[in-house]
């Protein structure tokens, strides 16, 4: 029997969410992030979303 698991659907509305909102906060033309203290949370929480994404879909 195969019991392979698809992606996470909710850890990926969130992965989309997350990184929109990084790219939202970037600013271009100074290379720099509006609020840096928040990039950082951003960051982790988008890093560590996409790892269990990843970590699920593998698992079988």
């Amino acid at each position: 029997m195969n019991n392979k698991k698809g992606l996470s659907f909710p850890l990926l509305i969130i992965a989309i969410v997350i990184g929109a909102t990084i790219f939202k906060q970037f600013d271009f033309k100074n290379l720099r992030f509006e609020e840096p203290a928040m990039a950082v949370i951003y960051i982790l929480t988008f890093l560590m979303t996409v790892y269990f994404i990843f970590k699920n879909s593998k698992e079988k």
